[in-house]
């Protein structure tokens, strides 16, 4: 396996660094702060820096079609206006688990949002995996996790990848034309780190990074080990392709759970990171199904 360099673009020392999303049309790269409650924004190269603090925990953050960013609060889904700083709720998504907060998420090419619930003390099964209808309602894909992590589909959209992070397992599902899923099968046993964020490149290979497991790791659509990417420190919790050819690799990740000893081993736990890969990623898409609308 070729060896890869990382590059730390941005050394922010995120608590809980998640959900980098790549704008291509403002050449943006967004990530938040779950446990430090802000979004963060800057360019390729980790310049054009930007924040905005969020009023609660945040588990992730994708794109509209109209414009400004539907956000994953621990209150459920809300509209944010990227001019004004402001979040205006859209949905509550669960109303009777006050315990839970939502984690991770993602566009299909049909502007459907994907997305997980956890409970945010990551001890109980109280997790479940969502999507958004036409109408605006949150559909119940599966349920029973403690961290949900990682949904995303293979480039036909035949298959559907979601993380049981607790269990180290990568599941795979069978896509329905109406959106349905079935045929729930293991398709990867982490057993050194945690499956955390995921993304599908050009050739279906899944990129999955490894909280406690302090790298990244390539597998094919069957779920053989094609190549890792070893990092500075430990936690490393997303990637997410972009850049002009979307063969730049942005992964985030935390200091959240290290010792005071491991932190000063680490000092650029908790920072964005950049490597090029040969394999160009999928296009992000936008939302623009369920429940689209103006801002008032």
């Amino acid at each position: 396996m070729t060896s890869i360099s990382v590059d730390c673009i941005w050394p922010i020392a995120a608590e809980l660094g998640e959900g980098p999303v790549w704008c291509a049309a403002e050449t943006a790269l967004y990530f938040v702060d779950i446990k430090g409650r802000s979004i963060h924004s800057c360019d390729e190269h980790g310049r054009t820096r930007r924040s905005w603090p969020t009023p609660e925990s945040i588990g992730f953050l994708q794109p509209m079609s109209r414009g400004g960013l539907v956000a994953g609060l621990k209150s459920g889904l809300h509209h944010f206006d990227l001019i004004r700083g402001v979040f205006k709720l859209a949905l509550d998504v669960e109303p009777g688990a006050r315990g839970n907060r939502l984690n991770d998420a993602f566009v299909d090419s049909s502007g459907c949002l994907w997305f997980g619930s956890m409970d945010d003390a990551e001890r109980s099964p109280s997790g479940a995996l969502y999507s958004i209808d036409d109408n605006g309602r949150a559909v119940c894909h599966d349920d029973g996790y403690v961290i949900t992590n990682g949904p995303c589909k293979s480039p036909d959209e035949k298959t559907f990848f979601h993380t049981d992070t607790m269990k180290r397992i990568v599941f795979a599902f069978d896509v329905s034309e109406d959106g349905l899923l079935s045929a729930k099968r293991p398709l990867l046993e982490i057993t050194n780190g945690y499956p955390d964020g995921t993304a599908v490149d050009a050739d279906g290979c899944l990129w999955v990074a490894l909280f406690g497991g302090g790298r990244v790791e390539r597998y094919s659509p069957r779920g053989t080990l094609i190549q890792s990417v070893h990092f500075p420190c430990d936690n490393v919790t997303k990637v997410a392709f972009g850049g002009n050819d979307l063969r730049t690799v942005f992964v985030t990740t935390a200091w959240k759970g290290l010792s005071p000893s491991q932190r000063q081993a680490q000092p650029l736990a908790g920072g964005v990171f950049a490597f090029r890969s040969d394999t160009p990623g999928l296009p992000q898409h936008s939302v623009s199904r369920g429940f689209q609308r103006e801002y008032s």
